[in-house]
């Protein structure tokens, strides 16, 4: 099963709106996917910076522990930004490896789940409305957010396994269906120096697209070329610093619908996710075609 949706705004007077809209997509998708839940939004970059989400597996911990173990190892100004479990580290681009590698080499159990200048990810155990009221989702603003839930069919109902995952700096993606081939690529990926750190299939998927664009290719490029390198069925949903990406599989199984006005493209595996947005009457409503690309960017 599992749930995606995605908005990319064309219209920036929404941008306020984004988390609000994205909500009500996600909490529709919940009974395709009960057990956890993510979102990744793309705000507006700061020159020079570079933002890192890291994330506990406890509500309760103390963040200011990893900000005062950053500032006595690395001389440098860092904003921190708790919500809930997760925490948002403002840092100069170039300290953003050396804060990496402290909070990686450190003892607190924290993961790092995305970086980049503009994204931010959020994902927990638990219902998508949980998930959303927890991380208060209605009140984020960007220029465009992927979302998922998840039905744990593979593997575990853990955070680490929920999606989105994202491999390289504002990079993401979230997949509903599977791949069969996702051992022997991962194997193959971390020797080629990517960093895969959980057994879930999306997560290979995410470094495939990142080892492609790594080595040249553009996001269409990299969407295409998974159509052969990838066995399974799946449908893809991939967020980058400037836009949004949709693949799915040559048999397309998996079901999806876009939606495109004036103002904005939505995505969601069901049209009852999309219900809700504005001017949803007036715009074009159609089913991705299998083996096809298609993208948006600012």
């Amino acid at each position: 099963m599992c749930g995606i949706v995605g908005l990319f705004l064309k219209d920036q007077a929404l941008k306020e709106r984004l988390g609000n809209l994205l909500e009500g997509m996600l909490i529709s998708m919940t009974d395709r996917g009960p057990d956890s839940a993510g979102i990744a939004v793309y705000g507006k970059p700061k020159s020079g910076r570079i933002k890192i989400t890291v994330q506990s597996d406890s509500s309760d911990f103390d963040f200011k522990t990893l900000k005062d173990e950053l500032l006595k190892k690395i001389d440098e100004s860092i904003i921190l930004q708790r919500n809930d479990s997760h925490a948002v580290l403002t840092v100069n681009a170039s300290k953003s490896d050396a804060v990496r590698n402290v909070i990686l080499n450190s003892s607190m159990n924290l993961r790092v789940i995305s970086e980049g200048e503009s994204i931010e990810i959020y994902k927990a155990v638990g219902e998508p409305r949980q998930v959303a009221s927890r991380f208060h989702l209605s009140e984020m603003c960007g220029s465009h957010a992927v979302g998922h839930t998840r039905m744990a069919t593979e593997s575990a109902v853990t955070t680490e396994g929920a999606h989105p995952f994202s491999t390289g700096k504002d990079q993401c993606l979230v997949h509903n269906g599977s791949l069969s081939n996702h051992n022997s690529l991962r194997r193959r990926l971390i020797r080629k120096g990517l960093r895969i750190e959980s057994m879930n299939d999306t997560e290979v998927g995410a470094a495939y697209l990142t080892w492609k664009m790594q080595n040249g290719d553009s996001l269409d490029e990299a969407l295409a070329n998974s159509l052969r390198d990838l066995d399974g069925f799946f449908t893809f949903v991939v967020g980058t610093k400037n836009g949004f990406g949709v693949v799915r599989d040559p048999i397309a199984c998996k079901p999806a619908v876009l939606a495109e006005t004036d103002q904005y493209v939505a995505f969601g595996s069901e049209y009852r996710a999309l219900v809700h947005l504005p001017e949803i009457e007036t715009a074009e409503v159609w089913e991705p075609e299998p083996a096809t690309v298609y993208f948006w960017n600012h």
